[in-house]
């Protein structure tokens, strides 16, 4: 996809997104959005470009750490429970509570049994939070194998990214079939009228962003909310306060004065 194009598309699309979150605070919606995939997959970039002019108050990001000892014995859906958004709030899910269908499946951090309850009860979880008024939208963001391998070449020469690839994503890597049935597995099972998957396909990561964000619009319905008319008040004449003078705080070196004077 041309940038051009890519980056006038994302702007109107992320005016709508702006519009969306008024909408869900006015209303007092609750939005979860689900980014599952492939490792290397695009699901970051997606989030990032969604909440990029986004109110962090309303539209916030639950990535989620392994769990820790107390958690492992709680009720698997509690700890992500946890993070469900309260009314005018949307949360954005970067991996979610099917980490149990992927890699715990594949890297056999829980036992089959777990794994056939998870299968089980997922459907009747996600039937529950719809039920009671939750939006909830699932996106897998596939990738070919191909693709991948470029992706992840690519990480490890750069430093800005390097730091993506960990010892899970190496291993994903290698058990890319072990990953591939899992994901079958999981989405005959949880694939439901009430919760449907989206796949988005990611070889094309602008594309595949616009496609997805799009598609996330138009599955809510909403209403334009008015928004309220902001007039700039007047300052009021001054009073004789005066700036403390530079010389007694510490500022910042100007390191950017320097660089104005290095080749190109």
């Amino acid at each position: 996809m041309k940038r051009e194009v890519y980056e006038r598309e994302l702007l109107r699309l992320q005016i709508e997104l702006v519009r969306l979150q008024e909408w869900v605070r006015d209303t007092g919606a609750r939005l979860v959005v689900l980014f599952e995939g492939r490792d290397a997959a695009g699901k970051g970039s997606a989030i990032k470009r969604i909440t990029e002019h986004l109110n962090p108050r309303v539209a916030r990001i639950a990535a989620l750490p392994a769990p820790s000892e107390r958690e492992r014995t709680q009720w698997y859906f509690q700890r992500y429970v946890a993070h469900l958004p309260a009314a005018g709030e949307i949360v954005l899910f970067d991996r979610s509570w099917y980490n149990r269908a992927g890699v715990e499946r594949v890297m056999d951090f829980c036992t089959p049994e777990e794994h056939r309850v998870f299968l089980r009860q997922c459907p009747v979880f996600e039937r529950m939070l719809v039920e009671d008024g939750l939006l909830l939208r699932k996106y897998w963001f596939s990738v070919s194998d191909a693709e991948q391998e470029r992706r992840f070449r690519k990480r490890l020469s750069d430093p800005l990214k390097r730091w993506k690839l960990s010892p899970m994503d190496l291993e994903s890597f290698a058990r890319w079939e072990d990953y591939s049935r899992a994901k079958d597995e999981m989405m005959v099972h949880t694939d439901i009228a009430e919760s449907p998957w989206y796949v988005v396909e990611g070889d094309d990561k602008r594309r595949a962003r616009i496609n997805m964000i799009a598609h996330l619009l138009g599955t809510i319905e909403r209403h334009e909310v008015k928004a309220p008319e902001i007039v700039l008040p007047q300052r009021p004449p001054s009073q004789g306060y005066r700036r403390t003078p530079r010389v007694l705080q510490r500022e910042v070196p100007d390191w950017a004065a320097g660089l104005d004077d290095q080749p190109r």
